[in-house]
């Protein structure tokens, strides 16, 4: 099958439902990557390619980073969970180049495709988003996503190689500007981080573990403030936790800064697992705010552009910018 060689800012159109089926094997997967059915309302649309899949973060064994071959991210182009019982993690699509195909802008679009086919390539793949087993007389669903999987379809990299961090740049994922912000942060505290100079717990707290904190019910669309470091840290345990959830230094930067609220969550597949959570305090994600992977050592690069959690009690609501 032909190799595109994709680079950000190529466009590409995404290819018929029959020719995709064509590529899918018996699990509904094309080299180890599923096909999600959420993915099938693409067909025929038009997007530049936002990132080579070159170095991406392991948020099930935290291995690492990962190289997804042949595979590309493409302009925002998110899961709307609806293949997967309204996961809200809203996680950006691999595609893989076999998927796609390059276009012009002035080439004609292809026609829409007849929807019983879209129907049909959404059905075959549905069946594979989920296993299910009896523990305790309960039946247990365990989810299948292409993160769940991306250990198993991707290759790990060695994370002191040069070359996959100079790749992209070479390859186009990043600018230069970029690549020296990161590469220059990254000289600077990784030697401290080895030395031990640099603490492990990124904001320790002195909340205790039960304590509690008022809620707000934000609705999405209402403005927020994200509070400040000090402020937050009241709301953490001595190991950075609130319930379980960090409070990551990728937020850090987001601090005093005010959002609009993207969504409250209620549900999202907890990749590690399969297994479907519910936060155990209310949480929303912000508009625009997603991880910027410049600052976590395994993360540096990385182009997921996860939206992170925000507990309500480490926003306040303001009003709206005029």
């Amino acid at each position: 099958m032909e190799n595109l060689e994709l680079h950000r800012g190529d466009l590409v159109e995404v290819k018929s439902p029959g020719e995709i089926l064509a590529t899918l094997d018996a699990q509904g997967r094309y080299e180890g990557l599923p096909f999600m059915p959420e993915m099938a309302q693409f067909c025929g649309q038009r997007f530049p390619v936002r990132a080579r899949a070159d170095k991406l973060c392991d948020t099930v064994n935290y291995s690492g980073s990962r190289r997804l071959p042949d595979g590309v991210l493409l302009g925002d182009v998110r899961c709307d969970g609806s293949g997967h019982d309204g996961c809200q993690a809203a996680c950006r699509i691999f595609w893989k180049t076999a998927w796609l195909r390059r276009v012009v802008p002035d080439m004609p679009a292809s026609p829409p495709f007849p929807h019983e086919d879209v129907e049909l390539l959404r059905q075959r793949t549905q069946p594979y988003t989920r296993s299910e087993s009896e523990a305790n007389g309960k039946t247990e669903i365990t989810y299948v996503c292409q993160n769940t999987e991306l250990p198993k379809c991707t290759e790990l990299l060695n994370l002191w190689n040069p070359g996959p961090y100079i790749n992209e740049y070479t390859s186009g994922n990043v600018s230069f500007r970029h690549f020296l912000t990161v590469t220059t942060r990254a000289a600077i505290t990784e030697p401290k981080r080895k030395l031990g100079l640099v603490p492990e717990i990124h904001l320790p707290g002195t909340a205790s573990k039960d304590e509690r904190f008022p809620a707000l019910d934000l609705q999405p669309g209402e403005w927020v403030r994200v509070k400040s470091k000090e402020e937050i840290a009241r709301t953490l345990t001595s190991d950075g936790r609130s319930f379980g959830m960090w409070f990551d230094k990728d937020m850090f930067p987001h601090c005093g800064k005010v959002y609009r609220v993207r969504q409250r969550i209620s549900r999202f597949v907890h990749e590690p697992n399969g297994k479907m959570l519910t936060p155990k305090m209310a949480s929303v994600t912000l508009e625009g705010v997603v991880c910027s992977g410049d600052y976590a050592v395994c993360r540096w690069f990385c182009p997921r552009e996860i939206y992170p959690y925000w507990r309500e009690f480490w926003l306040e609501r303001v009003a709206a910018p005029k």
